[in-house]
C-alpha cells in the first residue's frame, strides 16, 4: 500500500469537492468551485516508492457554480453533476474521433438552491439529490423530470444514499436527523410499479442510560448539529445493502461527562436505531465510502462483529485523517494522517479495488494504491467466476447471511486508547502524514451499541 498528495493542479489551486471513479473505463472526475469537472487517467505507480499519477484528459464546462457533487451511473453512461444555485446535469457519454466526448443530456430544474449531494438508483433509472432547500428529490434520468419531492427536513440536506437492492432512500441533514424511506410502489400502471418512497424512520436521539438508578434515561442527539464546519455529510450504503453507514454523529458516554466524534452503522435488520459505532476520532466524521468490490473472507480475526460470507471494506473521513476498515477486524486495517491543510470532501473507489481517492478544499487530491490482492481475493458467486456486486444479490440473501453480533457487553478505555501509539499497530495499519502534523492520539475502534 502507497499513498500521498499528488502535487498537481487539479482545479486551479481552488477546493476540491467532489471525486469519483467511471465503474469501468477507470478515468477519475474531480468537481471543485472553478465551475468545471476535470477527468484524468491514473496510472499505477512504477517503482515501489513512486506515488500513483493522474493525467488530464479533458474538462466538462457548463456548470455556472462551484460544482459540489458529482457520481457516475452504475453503467458508466451517464455522470451527475450537481452545482450551487440548484444546477444538476446529467451528461452522457459518446463516441467521438478522439476516443469519446461526455455532453450534457439533461437539465433538471427545481431545486432552489445549493445540490450538495446526489446518488443514482442501482438501475441508473433514478437518481436522488439532496439540497440546501432543505429537500431531497427524486427524478426519473430518462424523462429528466421530477418524480418525488421528500421535504421531510428542516435544514440542509447534506447527504443522499440509495439502497443497492433499491428498497430504501437515506437521507441526512444538518437538522440532526437521519431519515430512511422505504418504497411501497404505486398501483401498477401496464404493469409497471411505481416507486413510492415514504418516510419508515426519522433517527435523532437515543436513550442515555445512566449508572444512578433513580434517574430515568435521557435522550442525547445522535448527530452533530448545523455548526458543523462542513457542508457534506455524506452517508453510503454498503455494496451488498447490508447496512448503513452514517458519519457526523456524536457519542456521550454513560456519565455524558466526554462527547465523542463518531460514524453509526446500521444494520438492515433494524434500521431505526444504530447497531455500531466507531468513536475516537479527534474531528467529526464527514464522508464515507465503501469498496465495490467484496473480498473471501480471511479467517484470521474473529473479534469482527459482522458475520457475513465475505469481507466488505469501507472508508470514512474525518476533516484531516482516513480511515480504512473491514467486516472481519475490530481495528482499522489503515491509517492516513496530516494529508491534507484544509477539510477533506468526499471519497472514491475505483471500481477494481486499486485505487482509493480523496479531495480536499486545499485544492489537492491524495491517491492511495493497493498492490495486487493486498485488499484479498475477490469474492466470487458459487459457480461462476462473476465478482459479487449488489446485482447477483437479492434481498432475501442479505436478510439471511447479514449479522451482527451483539456482545453482552463491551466498553472502550479512553484512557488506555490515548496513550495507544499508531506505530505499535499492526503491519497492515499505516499512517502518511506531513512532517508538521500531530499523530492522531485516538484509534477508533468498533463499539457495539446495546
Amino acid at each position: 500500500m502507497k499513498g500521498g498528495t499528488v502535487q498537481i493542479n487539479w482545479h486551479d489551486t481552488q477546493p476540491v469537492l467532489s471525486l469519483d471513479f467511471h465503474p469501468h473505463y477507470g478515468l477519475l472526475a474531480t468537481a471543485g468551485n472553478d465551475h468545471d469537472i476535470k477527468l484524468w487517467e491514473i496510472t499505477w505507480g512504477e517503482s515501489e516508492k513512486k506515488l500513483p499519477t493522474a493525467s488530464y484528459q479533458k474538462s466538462l464546462s457548463y456548470h455556472s457554480s462551484a460544482v459540489n457533487i458529482l457520481r457516475f451511473s452504475p453503467s458508466g453512461e451517464h455522470l451527475a453533476s450537481g452545482a450551487d444555485g440548484g444546477e444538476l446535469i446529467i451528461w452522457k457519454l459518446h463516441a467521438s474521433d478522439d476516443g469519446y466526448t461526455w455532453k450534457v443530456l439533461k437539465t433538471l430544474s427545481f431545486h432552489r438552491k445549493d445540490v450538495l449531494d446526489v446518488q443514482w438508483s442501482v438501475d441508473g433509472a433514478y437518481l436522488v439529490s439532496g439540497s440546501v432547500d432543505n429537500s431531497c428529490i427524486i427524478w426519473d434520468a430518462n424523462k429528466g423530470s421530477v418524480h418525488q419531492i421528500l421535504d421531510g427536513h428542516l435544514h440542509y440536506v447534506q447527504g443522499v444514499a440509495w439502497d443497492p437492492l433499491g428498497q430504501y432512500v437515506a437521507s441526512l441533514s444538518s437538522d440532526r436527523t437521519c431519515r430512511v424511506y422505504v418504497n411501497k410502489p404505486q398501483a401498477k400502471l401496464k404493469g409497471y410499479e411505481k416507486l413510492n418512497y415514504v418516510s419508515q424512520h426519522v433517527i435523532t436521539k437515543s436513550e442515555l442510560q445512566r449508572h444512578e438508578d433513580s434517574k430515568p434515561p435521557s435522550k442525547s442527539h445522535l448527530f452533530h448539529d448545523e455548526t458543523l464546519p462542513s457542508f457534506f455529510r455524506r452517508l453510503a450504503w454498503a455494496p451488498d445493502g447490508s447496512f448503513l453507514l452514517v458519519p457526523a454523529g456524536i457519542y456521550r458516554n454513560s456519565s455524558a461527562s466526554e462527547v465523542l466524534n463518531t460514524a453509526y452503522i446500521f444494520s438492515r435488520k433494524d434500521l431505526s436505531r444504530p447497531a455500531v459505532q466507531l468513536p475516537g476520532a479527534s474531528k467529526p466524521i464527514v464522508v464515507a465510502r465503501f469498496c465495490p468490490v467484496l473480498f473471501h473472507l480471511r479467517g484470521s480475526n474473529s473479534d469482527g462483529f459482522f458475520k457475513l460470507p465475505y469481507r466488505v471494506i469501507f472508508a470514512v473521513a474525518t476533516f484531516n485523517s482516513l480511515y480504512i476498515y473491514d467486516t472481519e477486524s475490530t481495528p482499522p486495517i489503515a491509517i492516513f494522517a496530516g494529508l491534507h491543510y484544509a477539510a477533506i470532501t468526499d471519497i472514491a473507489w475505483s471500481s477494481n479495488a486499486k485505487y482509493l481517492a480523496l479531495s480536499s478544499r486545499d485544492g489537492y487530491c491524495t491517491i492511495v494504491e493497493f498492490e495486487n490482492d493486498e485488499l484479498g481475493i475477490p469474492f466470487s458467486v458459487a459457480g461462476t467466476s462473476k465478482t459479487m456486486n449488489p446485482t447477483n444479490v437479492s434481498k432475501s440473501d442479505v436478510t439471511d447471511q447479514m449479522e451482527i453480533e451483539m456482545p453482552a457487553a463491551l466498553k472502550v478505555d479512553i484512557a488506555a486508547d490515548k496513550k495507544a501509539s499508531l506505530g505499535n499497530q499492526s503491519q497492515s495499519t499505516m499512517m502518511m502524514k506531513t512532517p508538521d502534523t500531530k499523530k492522531p492520539t485516538k484509534r477508533i475502534t468498533p463499539v457495539v451499541i446495546n
